[in-house]
């Protein structure tokens, strides 16, 4: 008799979509058992790929808007409405993100969020009542000053003179006024969907972290992180909100903080969200078998990351949960811990890392099949 096999990897990034790396496992599992019930779902946990996987399944519309990016080259940015229009999916990474900027042009000074803040402006005009956003995968750290600017909130110096909205000029934020979006969300919901749960400023915060992944020297970690806290400052003695230390501040640069000192935003778990807006419970809950994956697994992903949030909904029910990964590192007790049984990298030769991403789909279906075929002999 077919079993039922549910598919849920997350993208592995710069070579194929979630919902390509799920194909391609359902691909290699039906070359060898056609009688087994495959159902693929495209996964995030509020990076890249948010706004398709909700499409996925839910009925809505793509709004696509042009926006400032992060070094203010204009991009074409989209999101989803859906819920009747009710609900607003954005990802700050179509707007901001670290993808729309070549490695070489990377300047976390001047790159801002500006771009988010227009979506979110989009997004309200449509007359939304819950905004859901996605923060993962920025390239930008700004505290969110960008986002805000978007909305109409004005920063000053110490002379009055108005500021551009980006990285450099947070230590120089003697004032603001946010007027401009003084009960703007009295009446709509704004959600944050991140893994992140770092603070905004210190040695764990969105810098000192994440920082040198934006191209930050440690001279620059420092002046940006100083620059933060007297943004939070300025935040904390206009607005009266304390969010420097809140956890999910740090998130995306800081755009966390801004979020929810500027707009009200309340920070969630991304993975965990996301999966019950796709509606997967109900399919791992009647699978034989769930399949997972991501580009690479290691220590890291148990931090909010897809496959942990998959393996734990399979785990209620007692369904195995294995993985299809691009790498994997050595020490994965932790991630077994979790719940998930089994690891199957697709690397099957010594080669390159460009290698493997140009012959990704072969590498998914020979790692499919090979996991296909000891759960088929097992389970007979």
């Amino acid at each position: 008799m077919g079993k039922r096999i549910v598919i849920a990897s997350d993208s592995f990034k710069g070579s194929a979509s979630s919902k390509e790396v799920g194909t391609y496992i359902s691909e290699g599992i039906h070359s060898l058992y056609p009688d087994y019930e495959t159902k693929v779902f495209s996964i995030a946990d509020g990076g890249e790929g948010t706004v398709d996987a909700i499409l996925d399944v839910n009925q809505g519309e793509k709004v696509t808007v042009s926006v400032r990016g992060p070094l203010d080259s204009l991009v074409d940015a989209s999101y989803a409405i859906i819920d009747d229009g009710r609900t607003a999916v954005l990802e700050m990474a179509a707007a901001s993100g670290i993808t729309l900027v070549d490695s070489g042009s990377l300047d976390i000074m001047k790159a801002s969020t500006y771009g988010t803040g227009q979506m979110i402006k989009s997004a309200l005009e449509h007359g939304v009542e819950r905004i859901y956003i996605g923060i993962g995968g920025s390239a930008t750290n700004d505290g969110g000053m960008g986002m805000a600017a978007a909305l109409g909130v004005k920063f000053f110096d110490a002379q009055g003179k108005e500021l551009t909205a980006n990285g450099e000029n947070l230590s120089k934020v003697a004032s603001l006024d946010a007027s401009a979006t003084e009960g703007c969300f009295d009446s709509v919901e704004l959600i944050i969907l991140s893994d992140v749960t770092n603070p905004l400023c210190g040695s764990n915060g969105a810098t000192a972290i994440y920082g040198p992944q934006k191209g930050a020297s440690e001279d620059l970690i420092k002046v940006l992180d100083e620059g933060l806290a007297n943004f939070a400052q300025v935040i904390k003695k206009t607005l009266h909100k304390d969010i420097k230390d809140v956890p999910g501040a740090g998130a995306a640069g800081g755009l966390g903080a801004g979020l929810m000192a500027f707009l009200n935003g309340q920070s969630q778990r991304g993975i965990d969200k996301i999966l019950q807006m796709i509606h997967i419970e109900e399919d791992i809950k009647r699978a034989d078998l769930v399949i997972t994956g991501e580009g690479r697994m290691d220590g890291q992903s148990i931090n909010g990351k897809a496959p942990i949030g998959i393996a734990a909904i399979a785990k209620k029910y007692g369904v195995p949960t294995v993985a299809i990964v691009g790498s994997r590192s050595l020490e994965l007790d932790e991630v077994y811990h979790q719940g998930i049984a089994g690891v199957f990298d697709i690397v099957n030769r010594p080669m390159t890392l460009d290698a493997a991403m140009a012959d990704t789909r072969s590498l998914v279906l020979s790692a499919s099949r090979n996991l296909i075929a000891l759960f088929g002999t097992l389970t007979k």
